[in-house]
């Protein structure tokens, strides 16, 4: 019987594994090199935000860093907007809060430093051409929205305050995964007027 089972286990391991089978790992981004070699973050570089960021972005490539001087820096991220909202989604029938949305919308654009890129490139002299603003700007102004619900119970008070904490916790980490996607995929580009 005992041999049975070791049996049956040992066919669904090697079934599991011929398939290709493989828990999914971390959603680092190695090998990814951003375009630019030192970036500087407008963010509190006391806050836990800050220091995320700036390990993944040193882990997931390694020629960039991230410097707390502008003047150093060949891009800046800035910081246009970060905003956090717990709204009411349903009540109960007692006119209670049942459950809740808690979103965060972060709005940012990443530029080049205008001293950095005027030093590196040299004037052009004895030229008829009007002048024409190089490639200044990596990441147009964009938003990341992100949302998540709970639910709220009167009986789960404590429970649901770590609860909350833990989906903020996973919004932030969202968040500074989505900012690695679009920071590998910046490209240098002139700045759009309208």
């Amino acid at each position: 019987m005992r041999a049975a089972k070791l049996s049956v286990i040992l066919l669904l391991i090697s079934l599991l594994a011929a398939c290709g089978f493989k828990l999914r790992g971390s959603a680092a981004l190695p090998g990814h090199k951003l375009p630019f070699a030192t970036i500087a973050l407008s963010l509190d570089p006391t806050s836990e935000f800050h220091a995320q960021l700036k390990r993944n972005i040193e882990a997931s490539s390694p020629g960039t860093r991230v410097v707390n001087d502008v003047r150093e820096a060949e891009a800046v991220l800035t910081v246009l907007g970060d905003t956090v909202q717990k709204n009411i989604l349903s009540l109960s029938a007692s006119g209670r809060a049942r459950e809740f949305q808690l979103v965060r919308s972060f709005a940012f654009k990443v530029h080049a430093n205008v001293a950095t890129a005027a030093a590196a490139t040299p004037p052009v002299k004895y030229t008829d051409a009007p002048p024409v603003a190089g490639p200044t700007e990596y990441i147009a102004p964009s938003t990341i929205t992100l949302r998540r619900e709970i639910t709220f119970s009167d009986d789960l008070v404590l429970s649901k305050e770590s609860e909350e904490q833990l989906l903020w916790r996973d919004i932030q980490n969202d968040l500074v995964q989505q900012l690695m996607r679009r920071l590998a995929a910046a490209k240098l580009q002139p700045v759009k007027t309208e």
